[in-house]
């Protein structure tokens, strides 16, 4: 066996390095091999150092590269890298109490849990670590709930990669190889007859994204959620929306479902949660799901879920949003950067561009088109990606602190990079 010191020292070796190469080497033999080439193939084989508000700082052999961010962290770091509020009271919770007992009564998950209940018109909140892991306790709950055993969601629909998770994601390439674990039934999204086609006495919940964020920044006709909800009602179902990518005003308004003026019987929030410090999840429910609690106190727990610095990092960030009318901002700049995006008349190129606040999709008319894109924006220091269900999708979601003046580059370069495509696909 390799002597442990020697590993010791070969690890901070690793730590310190600014060589994207050797970088490079330990992720092909430790980590994803495939998914090293398609980093190195997409320009981003350089070093994250640090960040600051919407500006990335990376290493590249001594040479540090600036780059804006559009994609943050897929949505979750809302109030910038860094924020400085929200870290300096993450930074004195650590001195006072890290992790909880799990056995006296916490003020700060007492304080979180009314905070979250209150602005959803709620009542109950239990706290995860992650999106996926709520949704999973939200699919627990809703069948051990209402004691019936079929899920209903909807085609290019994502909820994460974990199994349930996974279960209830309409995207059949994230499942090879894997068992069929629950009940599962897929609609059409956006389509409520498909949904009335589909639901029945003995379906459970139906799971739905306000907007589809993976599935390609897809927004509903308006009548759609508030008639899912009825249907709900009709068949004494749950309905659980999905807001771990739309909630904490990344549309324009605090949670995106209050555009319609109905609420989930559960409601599932992480990413912007944890205002890009700590991850946090959550599931907030109504009486109606919370109903094998009062059978089973302890039916669903989590070690680390609720850990103080996640629920200071919760609390700070939403008072952060609030004190300085920051979804204001949000549905000001989504606007603006919409309106300059829509001036791109690139038919050749570009199917559509839509979006609400600063969710914004620019859906090509071919997959490879993001390739020629990409490799423009990335050369112009600018980081974007495509939803993960259509590749030619590409997804703008910037944090809130992005400026005007920014927002006017990054559109500017996103118009060169089609430009360039017309002009390297000989489409003009």
């Amino acid at each position: 066996m390799t002597n442990p010191k020697e590993i010791l020292k070969e690890t901070y070796k690793i730590l310190n390095s600014d060589d994207p190469e050797y970088i490079s080497s330990i992720y092909y033999e430790h980590i994803n091999p495939n998914l090293t080439k398609v980093i190195k193939l997409a320009g981003y084989a350089k070093i994250e150092h640090s960040a600051k508000d919407h500006i990335i700082l990376a290493k590249n052999n001594g040479k540090t590269e600036e780059y804006i961010d559009c994609l943050g962290l897929y949505g979750a770091v809302l109030l910038g890298h860094n924020n400085e509020y929200v870290l300096n009271k993450v930074k004195e919770q650590m001195d006072k109490q890290c992790m909880p007992t799990k056995v006296f009564l916490s003020s700060l998950y007492a304080a979180a849990a009314y905070l979250l209940a209150n602005l959803s018109g709620l009542d109950y909140v239990f706290f995860a670590n992650s999106g996926a892991e709520a949704i999973e306790g939200a699919i627990k709950i809703a069948l051990a709930s209402t004691g019936k055993n079929k899920i209903l969601s909807t085609y290019n629909s994502y909820h994460g990669k974990t199994l349930g998770a996974l279960a209830v994601t309409g995207r059949e390439i994230y499942k090879k190889n894997l068992p069929e674990i629950l009940n599962v039934s897929f609609a059409k999204y956006g389509e409520i007859q498909d949904i009335e086609n589909k639901i029945d006495h003995q379906t459970a919940a139906v799971i739905i994204e306000p907007i589809q964020g993976e599935g390609g920044i897809i927004i509903p006709p308006p009548d759609y959620i508030p008639k899912v909800r009825e249907l709900c009602d009709k068949y004494n179902c749950l309905l659980i929306i999905d807001e771990v990518q739309t909630g904490l005003g990344r549309t324009g308004i605090l949670f995106e479902h209050q555009r319609y003026n109905i609420k989930p019987d559960i409601l599932v929030l992480a990413k912007a949660l944890g205002g890009g410090i700590v991850p946090v999840g959550a599931i907030v429910a109504n009486q109606k799901a919370w109903k094998i609690f009062q059978e089973n106190p302890l039916f669903h727990t989590s070690t680390f879920g609720g850990n103080p610095l996640a629920l200071i990092a919760c609390i700070s960030t939403i008072e952060f949003i609030i004190q300085n009318n920051i979804i204001d901002q949000v549905r000001e700049k989504g606007q603006y950067f919409l309106n300059k995006l829509l001036s791109i008349n690139k038919p050749e190129v570009v199917k559509e561009i839509r979006g609400r606040g600063l969710m914004i999709g620019i859906e090509l008319q071919e997959d490879h088109y993001a390739a020629s894109i990409f490799s423009s924006l990335i050369k112009n220091n600018i980081i974007t990606a495509y939803t993960l269900n259509q590749p030619k999708v590409i997804r703008i979601e910037p944090p809130y602190t992005i400026t005007y003046e920014q927002i006017e580059f990054v559109a500017s370069k996103i118009q060169e990079a089609i430009d360039q495509t017309v002009e390297l696909f000989e489409l003009a």
